[in-house]
């Protein structure tokens, strides 16, 4: 099932790696453009901004990417559940983890070429780094375990999900810094999750990076690991559901 998926994800569109690349890059090469046209300086506090805006962008494309493959993963294997050891399960979590490699790989990579191009994407802390890393993509994993259940019963649910990734990005802090947020709205920001997983893994990434009080790992795997644990409840009680649906 793994090879499957692979080759699917990599090799059944013939620019599958370069789309991949590309649109973090895409991103990356608007929102500099941008800043440098109504924003004085390349910098944040303790930071290059072009370093930055790479390590936001790419912890929040690894829990997107997570998110939003799960989604149609029970749809798209439906046949294989002829096979009584295949269960609704297994395709999530092996685009899960498929996921988490490719993004992985292609993070190194950006941060090879921008060391190569004296931007200083080495992390100062990488085992900080790391950590911060992998609770994206188990914050990631929950949500696409939880949400490939329900949209399944509830298609709606998956096109409601696909029209709230932009919103998401913004109120994310992958784009602005959350020091431009006011300060009577912090409390609501800090609310989501994914900030808190960006934020950490900046400061891993950049000893002289400052950002907003209340930034707390501990409560992104707090989240991570509530979602995992509701999608596999939801996965053992509407397995049978699922394999007829």
């Amino acid at each position: 099932m793994f090879m499957r998926e692979a080759i699917s994800r990599t090799m059944a569109d013939r620019m599958g790696w370069f789309w991949m690349v590309f649109e973090p890059l895409a991103i990356i090469g608007v929102m500099v453009s941008v800043r440098g046209l109504f924003m004085s300086g390349r910098h944040i506090a303790g930071a290059d901004y072009v370093a930055w805006m790479v390590v936001g962008l790419m912890g929040f494309m690894l829990f997107r990417e997570n998110m939003m493959r799960s989604i149609g993963a029970v749809e798209a294997n439906r046949g294989l559940f002829a096979y009584r050891q295949v269960k609704p399960i297994d395709p999530v979590l092996v685009r899960c983890f498929l996921e988490g490699m490719l993004k992985s790989l292609i993070f190194i990579l950006f941060i090879t070429i921008g060391s190569l191009l004296k931007f200083d994407l080495m992390p100062d802390y990488p085992f900080g780094a790391m950590m911060d890393w992998l609770s994206l993509w188990a914050l990631g994993w929950g949500f696409g375990l939880t949400l490939s259940v329900i949209s399944s019963l509830v298609p709606e649910v998956g096109k409601v999900t696909r029209i709230l990734n932009l919103p998401l990005l913004l109120l994310s802090g992958v784009i602005f810094p959350v020091l431009y947020v006011p300060h009577q709205y912090r409390e609501y920001l800090l609310m989501n999750p994914i900030v808190h997983g960006l934020e950490s893994m900046r400061m891993n990434f950049f000893a002289g990076y400052h950002t907003i009080d209340g930034i707390e790992i501990t409560y992104l795997w707090l989240w991570a690991l509530a979602l995992i644990s509701l999608g596999l409840v939801l996965h053992t009680r509407f397995r049978d559901q699922l394999k007829a649906h």
